[in-house]
């Protein structure tokens, strides 16, 4: 069994900061990458920022400047540091991870429950 399970979220004026953290626990063989997606209201999922196991990392133009992926590839945790927060940042905020876990042939995408961050004006 593989769990991701994430933290951090709440509810912050504009301008103001979240910092979101995730834990990949259970039979893990090894980690390719780990991100944030997020869905508002209405919306598609949609990719925040991710991270592969090398250190590279990947952003929305929608967030570029704001948010910082970053991980613990020690602890099997991802964070996501989200500054200058805006309305329309407002979403469910879901934590995935493409792992392949112990006894496991292939890697697959594994997700979060999601933590909902709401940004006020």
């Amino acid at each position: 069994q593989v769990q991701l399970a994430e933290s951090g979220g709440g509810l912050v004026q504009a301008g103001g900061s979240l910092r979101l953290a995730c834990v990949a626990s259970g039979s893990i063989f090894s980690i390719n990458h780990m991100g944030w997606y997020r869905q508002a209201p209405g919306k598609q999922r949609e990719l925040v920022a991710l991270i592969t196991s090398g250190g590279g990392t990947a952003y929305a133009d929608s967030v570029k400047g704001r948010f910082t992926i970053s991980r613990d590839s020690a602890k099997n945790t991802v964070f996501l540091q989200m500054n200058s927060l805006k309305p329309e940042d407002t979403a469910v905020y879901y934590c995935n991870s493409n792992l392949r876990r112990t006894g496991g042939l292939v890697p697959r995408d594994y997700w979060g429950q999601g933590t909902q961050v709401t940004v006020s004006s």
